[in-house]
Parts: structure tokens; sequence; C-alpha cells
């Protein structure tokens, strides 16, 4: 279960902090896709980072069960990620520049990952860090307008187990990203929302680091 919150709130924070580097596939809606995906581009690139309150949704689909948390996200350029949740368990998920820490301070617990495993994969810090670039990964498909958003589908060239489909919703005005939707092989779900997004802000120093406190288990998940 952490291995996949992890996982999910990594490829969530990719898609974002890509800014929709998309392609279009080629159909009557391609021209559409390739001038938002511009625009997404063009905005995103000028972000040194952002703020913003979550909701995060994860569906069972097995079981049609939902689990929803609350919190807040902060994202500095080029892969520096703070993910704070507050209900309905308090986790603090940092990757910094030298590991990756995942905290559940009602545990005692916190789990550590290097910066190197996650490079390594094809999860959101690989596409932070300019490792890889989401239009070759990604076709884009317009789904017209949904509750006054522009909606996009994403499937990825290759399909993988934490990702064979995406949506996302855009404010038109600004071409930011307001909702995410990523959609597993199992057919589980993780859908977040942004509200009270603010873009550039001046983070506190330490913001994007972790102590683990003395009382905590650490509980190594590097790679062999």
């Amino acid at each position: 279960m952490r291995q996949r919150s992890i996982v999910a709130i990594l490829v969530a924070l990719m898609l974002w902090a890509s800014g929709g580097a998309v392609c279009a596939q080629q159909s009557a809606s391609a021209d559409d896709a390739a001038e938002i995906t511009a625009r997404m581009q063009e905005k995103y690139e000028a972000l040194t980072g952002f703020s913003a309150d979550i909701v995060q949704r994860l569906t069972n689909a097995a079981n049609g069960s939902t689990q929803t948390r609350t919190g807040a996200l902060a994202f500095k350029n080029p892969s520096l990620v703070r993910w704070q949740t507050a209900t309905p368990e308090e986790e603090l998920l940092v990757v910094g520049q030298d590991a990756v820490w995942d905290y559940f301070p009602e545990e005692g617990t916190v789990y550590r990952y290097t910066v190197e495993q996650v490079l390594g994969s094809k999860t959101m810090l690989r596409f932070l860090s300019g490792k890889a670039r989401l239009d070759e990964e990604f076709y884009v498909t317009p789904q017209g307008r949904e509750d006054g958003y522009i909606k996009l589908e994403l499937i990825p060239h290759t399909p993988e187990s934490n990702l064979v489909q995406a949506y996302l919703w855009l404010t038109p005005e600004s071409f930011l990203l307001r909702r995410v939707v990523i959609v597993d092989f199992f057919g589980n779900e993780n859908d977040v929302t942004l509200t009270k997004l603010h873009l550039n802000p001046d983070f506190p120093d330490g913001h994007f680091t972790f102590t683990p406190p003395e009382d905590v288990e650490i509980v190594e998940n590097s790679k062999p």
C-alpha cells in the first residue's frame, strides 16, 4: 500500500510538472491538441514552482471502495517536492536533493527511497529531472469541455502497471492543470484536484528537506 501510494503521487506530479508536453494523435482533433499542449508547455516552462491545496481520491476497482485525502502540495524546479496529507492520516512526502522520505507520524515510521532509485524508474522524478520527455511517451486526445474546463485524455506509448491512461482538466484562460485522474493496469483510479494554486512562491529555507525524529523507525526501500 505504501509503494502504491508513493507511485500514485509521483505519477500525478509527473503530469503536472511536465506541463503537458505530449504529442497529438493523428486525428481530426490533432491541431487542437497541438495548440493546447503548446500553450501548456509555454506556461509551465516559465514556472519556478507552485503550491496548492489538494484533494486526492483513491478508488479501488476491485471492490469500489474509495479513500479521500486532503492536504497541501509544493513543487520547486527542477525536482523538489513536499506533499503533506492532513486527513485521514498524517503523511509527509519530501523529495529532496539526496533522498526521498515518506513519513507517517502516527506510525512512528519513515520510509526512505534513494533519488537514484526513483530517477531510474518511469515515475514523476525521471520526468521532472529532464531524464525523459512526455512528448516521447504519450499521445493526447482532446475530450472537449467538462464543467467549464478543457479535458484531455493521455495514453502512454508503452503502458505500464501504474499508468495505462490519464485525464487532465485545464483552466481555459490560463491552461493550468486543475485536476488529474490516473488509471493503473488494474483499473484503480488516483484522482487529484488542486485549489488555491499559487505560482512562483518564495519557499522557506528547509522546506524541501527532512530530518527524521530520533524515535522513529527508518525503513529502507532502496533497490539492491
